[in-house]
């Protein structure tokens, strides 16, 4: 399989600096900034997934007309929280 290669990135020397600093044993650089844009990717996806199944929620309590209270919700949070704490 082969493999593609990201942009050329230009930083300052304070941001690279930086980066170098937190390093653990045996990293190098490049697998930090590869680890880096994995997990932003990944961030951003459930972003957009947490995102659109509200906007779904939204939806379907508009075409439903069901809405349920804050203080319902949160009542039943807790609830489940006592539980899983127990």
């Amino acid at each position: 399989m082969k493999t593609a290669t990201l942009p050329s990135l230009r930083v300052e020397p304070e941001l690279r600096q930086a980066a170098e600093s937190v390093l653990v044993a045996g990293e190098s650089l490049s697998g930090f900034v590869e680890l880096a844009v994995r997990m932003q990717i990944r961030q951003r996806q459930t972003q957009q997934a947490f995102i659109a199944r509200g906007l779904a929620a939204r939806d379907s309590a508009r075409a439903s007309g069901e809405y349920f209270s804050v203080e319902t919700v949160l009542g039943e949070l807790d609830t489940l929280l006592t539980q899983k704490a127990e």
